[in-house]
């Protein structure tokens, strides 16, 4: 376990082989017994939880299959906001809950954007997008400075990319999260150039101004 288990960063690839499983409480309260609850009631490998904007509480765990799903069972409650459970995720995925960074090349002349309003929906559309098509994971952003938003991209070829964004779109719009999708098939550089550097505006304009 982390010493920070509050904060999905880090590299904890090996915590969450082969399935994860998320709940997305509405009370910060529910949240933290919720947890417990799927602590005590099954052999998981991991479970990581914490506060994300907007005042919602995130239980993440990892284990095999049918350790996720029973912890998944006992965690929830009528707070829950948005779940997930991925059986086989893909290693891509994993990698981009635990960093906090864009993967800092965009692969590709063609990027693809899904907007949700949760995180748990964001990292089922990147877990479908990516094994729909060969197109890179370029980011995943959750719920913190998004004032409880998500939002996942994608890179390659316009095909693949188009391809990744409409998988994605059909595995989730039915659960009403989607918020909004695009492909952009020829990224002009400037854009390329930030997404590259840094995902967040105030960074970035520090960034482009020196300033600290």
């Amino acid at each position: 376990m982390s010493d920070t288990p509050n904060r999905f960063t880090g590299k904890f690839e090996g915590d969450f082989d082969p399935a994860i499983g998320l709940l997305e409480f509405g009370s910060i309260v529910a949240g933290i017994v919720a947890g417990d609850a799927m602590a005590k009631s099954s052999p998981i490998t991991s479970l990581y939880a914490g506060t994300v904007h907007p005042g919602r509480y995130l239980v993440l765990v990892g284990g095999d299959t049918a350790a996720v799903e029973i912890a998944l069972e006992n965690g929830g409650n009528d707070t829950v906001v948005d779940s997930l459970f991925l059986a086989d995720v893909h290693p891509s995925v994993i990698a981009a809950i635990t960093t906090t960074d864009p993967s800092g090349t965009v692969v590709g002349d063609a990027v693809g954007i899904i907007e949700t309003a949760t995180t748990a929906t964001a990292i089922v559309a990147a877990d479908a997008g990516v094994k729909t098509a060969s197109v890179s994971l370029l980011a995943l952003r959750l719920a913190d400075d998004l004032g409880g938003k998500a939002y996942c991209l994608f890179g390659g070829t316009v095909a693949d990319v188009e391809a990744a964004v409409e998988g994605a779109v059909s595995r989730i719009e039915s659960g009403g999260q989607l918020l909004n999708s695009a492909v952009i098939a020829q990224l002009h550089d400037d854009m390329r150039a930030n997404l590259d550097a840094e995902l967040r505006f105030n960074r970035q304009l520090r960034r482009g101004t020196g300033a600290t």
